[in-house]
């Protein structure tokens, strides 16, 4: 029985699940694969999923995709659009969408083992299915090798992954080396003195305090990081005060930093470090600041002879004209950590989701950044097709490049 990819996919779509709250994703994932074949182990770090599929002796490749979805307000306008709401880990009641892509990589997933157990007969080794919590935030990876991944289940001798994005459906982005940035969530308190607003004088102003870092904070890569080296520093909440009459205690940042490797890392987290402190000093504040880190990811770097035999695998696959050089990604993710801790090859590559049409008009017109939604935007949905297929079919050649 074939399963009915277009399906899980709608359905995944309608029911998007945040982080380490997925037990209906992980449920039905674990149930294809179960019904499949593989020997499937749940309620990995929290609620991960691992199906191994031992196939006679050969390598260990690990395929992994991910599952959580996002505190968004879907606006798609289509017919399987997401209505559901959460409660956040601040017990705050939020609109969910898989804004991400994540819907799409569990079912290209699903459908890439069902073809990979029907060729069986034509690779042998190790296939390990990794259906990973908690992408979004950068902590399922974590929470699954603090689990035991690696002594519970066999070693990989290389890890594979995928990511759909605003890309051409049909095409598959990939590079050597650095392939997505290193990042790092900070949630920054600057400590001020509350009073009324009719007497600043009496305060220590934390909102003015705000107000300076943030505006001191984006010359940090305007005039303190080489133009050549990409770096993004962004603060994306920002929370102080009750009432128009009240100056608050304090105030809260939360910030994204983003670098191409651990080097520049050292040095913008510094330089943030520094301004947060000194536009703290000069506002008179009497405590420092408290910066705490919300996550911190590394590096995705693809290694490059691996890289080199997925590209070949994919222009065979596909086209040679399918394939392309993305660059460097200032997005992140937490994937390698796997590779990392295993201290093998990962390869990790990106898929076109948006229409080809669509993207080719607004690539004529000079309108791709207003009119090609990215992830994480609420009007972010892969078109069904030929997304799915690519997607399944990246996979599978990469896998069988890897297994014997």
């Amino acid at each position: 029985m074939t399963i009915d990819l277009d399906a899980l996919y709608t359905d995944l779509h309608r029911h998007p699940e945040l982080s380490f709250q997925e037990t209906r994703t992980a449920g039905i994932a674990a149930g294809h694969l179960r019904d499949l074949g593989l020997e499937v182990h749940e309620n990995i770090g929290v609620t991960g999923v691992i199906g191994v599929l031992a196939n006679g002796e050969g390598p260990v490749v690990w395929v992994r995709a991910d599952m959580d979805a996002l505190p968004v307000k879907e606006d798609t306008g289509l017919p399987y659009a997401s209505t559901a709401t959460g409660v956040d880990p601040d017990g705050e009641t939020v609109p969910l969408m898989h804004a991400c892509g994540h819907d799409m990589h569990v079912t290209a997933m699903i459908g890439a083992v069902e073809r990979l157990v029907a060729d069986r007969e034509q690779w042998h080794g190790t296939l390990v299915v990794v259906i990973q919590p908690a992408e979004e935030y950068g902590q399922g990876a974590r929470a699954m090798l603090d689990d035991g991944v690696l002594d519970r289940f066999p070693r990989p001798d290389v890890v594979l992954g995928q990511h759909v994005g605003p890309l051409p459906a049909g095409a598959i982005g990939l590079r050597p080396g650095p392939q997505m940035s290193a990042s790092d969530g900070l949630h920054v308190v600057l400590h001020g003195r509350g009073g009324h607003g009719s007497r600043p004088d009496s305060t220590i102003d934390p909102i003015v305090m705000a107000a300076a870092t943030i505006m001191r904070l984006q010359t940090v890569v305007s005039r303190e990081v080489d133009p050549t080296e990409p770096a993004v520093v962004t603060v994306g909440s920002v929370h102080a005060g009750t009432k128009n009459n009240i100056i608050p205690a304090e105030a809260t940042l939360d910030l994204s930093l983003r670098y191409p490797d651990d080097a520049a890392r050292e040095r913008v987290l510094a330089k943030v470090k520094r301004v947060i402190h000194a536009e703290a000093a000069a506002s008179g504040a009497e405590r420092d600041p408290e910066i705490t880190t919300l996550h911190s990811l590394p590096a995705t770097i693809n290694d490059a002879a691996a890289t080199a035999r997925a590209t070949a695998a994919f222009q065979a696959a596909f086209g040679e004209q399918a394939v392309v050089d993305t660059g460097l990604i200032t997005g992140s993710e937490d994937v390698s950590w796997f590779a990392r801790d295993a201290g093998v090859p990962l390869v990790f590559w990106f898929w076109g989701g948006i229409d080809p049409a669509t993207f080719a008009a607004a690539a004529r017109n000079g309108t791709i950044e207003r009119d090609v939604p990215t992830n994480h935007s609420p009007f972010f949905a892969p078109v069904i097709h030929p997304t799915i297929e690519v997607g399944v079919g990246a996979m599978v050649a990469a896998a069988r490049e890897f297994l014997a």
